[in-house]
């Protein structure tokens, strides 16, 4: 996922974090802050198994996360804000769609990263679908096979004969077909 959509969507949906929003540091290890900051990273993706049989149509899961830390001189005043924070990413994120080919972001669930006498840190996950494999043979290839498939040539025709079992030839030891064909049809396909 293009997560500049996610941090664009934080920045104009979240005014408690203008201008305090960080991309991929790890939040672990900065230095606390008195204003609230919100640190914006990817997690990693999860594939489904592949919902056809000779096709290749599978579910991925692209997950990030926000992590939250807030200034906690005072440990029991940044319990209050952390809940009107973590509400306000909620309405920025939930349900919205960072790119076409998404399903809109959920909410995946949140912890306590750590809580000490300078910050808190609490860690918000997400994460939005999209289908990996086209619907439609227009669409360009997302997968090798269908790039092997968009190299063959195109169907034009197709010429079907028929060597039928019944009756069997009392020549043969085992019935079955005899060589001789009994039905031949052929037809054109046009585009």
């Amino acid at each position: 996922m293009k997560l500049m959509a996610v941090l664009d969507q934080l920045q104009a949906q979240c005014p408690s974090l203008a201008g305090h929003i960080v991309v991929g540091s790890d939040a672990a290890t900065a230095a606390g802050a008195s204003t609230p900051v919100a640190y914006l990273a990817p997690v990693n993706d999860l594939a489904s198994a592949s919902a056809g049989q000779n096709i290749i149509r599978q579910t991925i899961r692209d997950r990030f996360e926000v992590v939250l830390a807030l200034g906690a001189t005072d440990p029991t005043k940044a319990l209050n804000p952390l809940h009107d924070l973590r509400a306000e990413v909620w309405r920025a994120l939930v349900g919205f769609k960072p790119g076409a080919e998404y399903n809109p972001i959920q909410y995946d669930g949140g912890e306590r990263v750590s809580f000490d006498a300078t910050r808190l840190l609490y860690r918000l996950r997400f994460f939005a679908e999209f289908q990996l494999g086209r619907n439609l043979p227009s669409q360009p290839a997302e997968t090798w096979h269908e790039r092997e498939l968009d190299g063959l040539p195109s169907l034009t025709g197709v010429t079907v004969r028929v060597d039928a079992i019944d009756p069997a030839d009392p020549n043969l030891k085992k019935p079955g077909p005899d060589g001789r064909l009994e039905l031949t049809f052929s037809g054109e396909l046009k585009q």
